[in-house]
């Protein structure tokens, strides 16, 4: 039985590759900041497969150490690393963006991912082995208007998932994106800080992808024959051709 360590496993994405890989027969070390969704999921999934769970904020350097040395010794081989913690905030032209939310996107999805990958490559260069995936997003890949600081976030994932992939090649670890385009999760809902109406109205009119769609897909991404690396995949619903060309009257 494998083992997978999911950052930002309590929403969206991340909750729903949990719940794919529990199904799937993955042992689950799945981390995030809300202790009640944690202990939710850990009581749907125990029956399934072993479970561990972890509280901590991936900003937090010494917070994200502490509870990754704290891991078991049953758990401690991690196979399949996701780092899927990540936020948007705001959606404002570089003039009006607000600090705070610069320093939140920049804190969660460049130096978070780094945070929690510095304590989980060590074991994987120690064994030869492991598989690590950055979910990147649509805006890694092309730039948007007001998108500024979040897309300059996304576009560091990407260069990380590439040099990642060469640095540790020597080692025979996998590297891998999967990066999304609309997703309806809770995204749009923390992107407009709790407006539903708003974050509403950006899937209005198409299907966008689901939460589920993405986890099918990384369990395809971790599941093939280990001599194949899918390294950067992109992934759109059929409304959407770009990072602003989108079909407002797709629903199918």
């Amino acid at each position: 039985m494998k083992t997978a360590l999911i950052t930002g496993a309590t929403s969206g994405i991340g909750r729903a590759t949990a719940r794919y890989f529990a199904n799937n027969n993955f042992r689950l070390i799945i981390c995030g900041r809300r202790e009640d969704r944690l202990t939710e999921l850990q009581d749907e999934f125990s029956h399934l497969v072993p479970v561990h769970t972890l509280l901590f904020d991936v900003r937090k350097k010494k917070e994200v150490a502490k509870a990754i040395a704290s891991i078991p010794p049953d758990f401690l081989n991690i196979d399949v690393l996701i780092n899927n913690a990540g936020n948007a905030h705001g959606l404002d032209s570089i003039e009006n963006g607000d600090v705070d939310d610069w320093d939140a996107m920049i804190d969660i999805n460049i130096k978070g991912l780094l945070y929690v990958s510095k304590e989980i490559i060590p074991g994987m260069v120690e064994r030869r082995s492991g598989h690590i995936i950055n979910i990147g997003s649509i805006a890694g890949k092309e730039v948007y208007a007001n998108g500024n600081v979040y897309c300059a976030t996304k576009h560091a994932v990407d260069a990380l998932n590439h040099g990642m992939r060469m640095d540790l090649n020597q080692y025979g670890i996998r590297v891998g994106a999967v990066n999304p385009g609309m997703v309806a999760t809770e995204f749009s809902e923390v992107r407009f800080k709790g407006d539903t109406e708003r974050a509403a109205n950006v899937y209005k009119g198409l299907d966008p992808l689901q939460a589920e769609d993405i986890a099918d897909i990384i369990h395809f991404v971790v599941t093939r024959p280990y001599h194949v690396n899918i390294a950067d995949l992109t992934v759109l619903p059929t409304a959407q051709a770009s990072a602003t060309i989108v079909n407002k009257n797709h629903i199918v």
